[in-house]
């Protein structure tokens, strides 16, 4: 499915995670503006900030991971969803330790909105950079975004399997008749 999340609305979204995950470690309120036009599409639903759907809140210190977290479909809109995935992202990625003041600072911050998922009846059809993949098979799940196998430098024969690791499953468990494979894609932006 295509969707569309606008130049000013991805601004919104990334002004929105930085300011939750400052306002987290500064103990305030947080503090979020919208132009009018922003506010009038909200109000009348014209706009993706309000529209639900899953997504991720990738943080970056110096190019390297720090933490991320994210939802496949959520039932909160975008930009709620956006605020809670960016505290997550920030305090509770078991890899890391709740992120510092100091290192916000030198944060970048990174979104992926996602379409909705969609069945994948043939895994060759998957294209590379264009379609995350989510499987589910004997009660485990891996998820990977589109990007994932063009920064790993990953052909579609390497990215099918790695879903399958990601899952803690044995190769070839998504051409399994009781797997399930699906796609999505991603609308990728960041600071």
């Amino acid at each position: 499915m295509n969707f569309t999340i606008t130049e000013e609305e991805r601004n919104v979204l990334l002004r929105d995670a930085r300011e939750t995950i400052a306002a987290v470690l500064e103990n305030r309120s947080p503090v979020y503006n919208r132009s009018p036009e922003m506010k009038e599409a909200a109000r009348s639903g014209a706009s993706a900030l309000m529209r639900p759907c899953g997504a991720f809140v990738t943080l970056h210190k110096t190019g390297r991971l720090r933490g991320c977290i994210g939802r496949m479909a959520p039932p909160d809109p975008l930009e709620k969803t956006v605020r809670t995935l960016a505290v997550e992202a920030a305090f509770r990625d078991p890899r890391f330790p709740p992120l510092s003041r100091d290192e916000l600072d030198i944060c970048r911050i990174e979104i992926s909105a996602l379409s909705p998922m969609e069945p994948c009846a043939d895994p060759r059809q998957v294209t590379v950079g264009v379609h995350g993949l989510y499987l589910a098979y004997r009660g485990r799940t891996g998820v990977l975004l589109p990007q994932v196998p063009v920064e790993q430098g990953w052909n579609l024969e390497e990215y099918l399997e790695y879903i399958c690791v990601k899952a803690g499953l044995p190769a070839h468990s998504y051409d399994q008749a009781e797997a399930n494979l699906f796609t999505f894609t991603a609308a990728v932006f960041g600071e």
